[in-house]
């Protein structure tokens, strides 16, 4: 009998067991949920180890828009920063450019994310700033 790869149960490459969800993008293994987050995780605790790029005490604001990047970012440093006890002070900081419609969602879940990851947030606007807003701005254009 001849083996058919496109018969075979499909595993992920790092624990053999579960379905894959993924392809990694730098490696083209099919990983589960799970591996990939411990090995995201892994690789990027071992790269800040390797590089030095923090030391312990420093202050280290995570630039928060609400999207999907930065709230990754900020779920990633606050667990790795508790797991490995890097000694961090992590902060949130968002900016509010004041376009109206624009803001408003993202400002929101950057205020979950301040909930959620137990992390200070400091919002500033372009108004307490500049003294003017985006909106303001462009009509004067």
């Amino acid at each position: 009998m001849v083996d058919n790869p496109k018969k075979r149960k499909r595993v992920c490459a790092y624990c053999q067991e579960k379905p894959p969800n993924l392809i990694r993008p730098a490696t083209k293994e099919m990983v589960c949920k799970e591996c990939f987050f411990v090995a995201f995780e892994r690789e990027i605790h071992e790269t800040i180890v390797k590089e030095k790029i923090f030391k312990r005490g420093e202050r280290v604001v995570i630039a928060a828009s609400g999207g999907k990047d930065s709230t990754v970012l900020a779920h990633t440093m606050k667990l790795l920063n508790d797991r490995y006890d890097y000694g961090l002070e992590l902060f949130l900081l968002s900016i509010d450019e004041g376009i109206k419609g624009y803001r408003d969602d993202s400002l929101e879940t950057v205020k979950r994310n301040k909930e959620q990851y137990q992390l200070p947030l400091k919002i500033l606007s372009y108004k307490d700033l500049y003294n003017w807003t985006m909106d303001q701005m462009l009509l004067k254009l």
